[in-house]
């Protein structure tokens, strides 16, 4: 693997190996009282977010540190692309100073796969090869978040093939969700998304996936279900009337939340809008696999790192 741009590079088996080996890593990592394997020492990862970040910034620097390779943070508005800098000439750069592997996240659909096609073009030039993770480009994908998820389903269902999943909430300006479709219709599931017609892109029904508008309907024959963030820093114009009607028609409060199957867990990628998308009830209760997602998170990372810089496991 050089890069990780898109959950579309990944095939079944690919997915599988990258879930697989973050199941070794966290089963490495139990009862070591200093959390640190030597596997990448001497390597050096660098994480570039152009937009603001908690759980996939850390948990890429925590996975990082965990297998020993040097971190840096590279922030927009504390480096020279405050500047006028453009994000060829920061990549490049970080790439002549010996960075192995840039994680970059952008406001721009696509920003991944330009950098990872500038990073190849300029191996000749600085001498380095450096991967490329896409942590997300704007709406387009979030490939290390739907392979967290992944993780945390196959963790609490025992396997993911034949398991009905549903998303939930505004798909239109999620880059989770459609990561989350592919990679899971790729392991085998049958993934129904819920949604007001306003919040579902254009090109839906291209997805492998179904589509339906009654989240009642649909939730008790669902095998888990994911509620998603919605994005009100993207939308431009009302897509729904009211938090208040939003949270009527496509929040999980507790009296929905009873309609699910008593095994069935409930995913948020957060941060969560509470009592709107997810009543504070659920979001803390048995059924909530959300503190889970970001453990996850942290082990998943270290596999993606592993399998790009010390190269897939015989």
């Amino acid at each position: 693997m050089r890069h990780l741009l898109s959950v579309a590079d990944l095939d079944a088996t690919a997915a599988t190996a990258l879930l697989d080996t973050s199941d070794r890593l966290r089963q490495a990592l139990l009862g070591r009282e200093v959390r640190k394997l030597p596997t990448l020492r001497g390597r050096t990862v660098i994480t570039m977010f152009y937009e603001n970040s908690t759980r996939t910034r850390v948990s890429f620097e925590i996975a990082g540190k965990w297998m020993s390779a040097d971190t840096v943070n590279v922030s927009a508005s504390g480096s020279s692309v405050s500047k006028g800098e453009s994000l060829r000439d920061t990549a490049l750069t970080l790439s002549s100073m010996g960075a192995d592997c840039v994680i970059v996240r952008h406001p721009a659909s696509g920003a991944a796969h330009r950098l990872a096609g500038w990073m190849d073009r300029g191996q000749d030039v600085t001498g380095t090869h450096t991967s490329i993770v896409n942590a997300g480009d704007g709406t387009h994908e979030h490939p290390t978040q739907a392979l967290l998820d992944a993780a945390t389903l196959r963790e609490r269902l025992g396997g993911i093939a034949g398991r009905r999943i549903g998303i939930v909430g505004d798909v239109l300006h999620s880059r989770v969700a459609r990561s989350n479709v592919l990679l899971l219709a790729t392991l085998g599931a049958e993934v129904v998304l819920v949604a007001p017609p306003t919040l579902l892109p254009v090109g839906v029904d291209q997805w492998p996936c179904r589509v339906s508008h009654e989240l009642d309907a649909e939730l008790p024959a669902l095998d888990a279900v994911m509620m998603l963030r919605v994005q009100a820093e993207r939308m431009h114009g009302g897509f729904f009337p009211s938090a208040r009607e939003y949270a009527v028609g496509y929040g999980l409060s507790e009296t929905r939340a009873a309609l699910l199957p008593d095994d069935a867990p409930v995913l948020h990628p957060g941060p969560m809008v509470r009592g709107m998308e997810i009543a504070p009830a659920v979001a803390d209760g048995t059924s909530s696999a959300v503190l889970a997602q970001v453990r996850n998170g942290v082990h998943v990372r270290m596999a993606v790192l592993y399998h790009l810089l010390a190269g897939a496991p015989e």
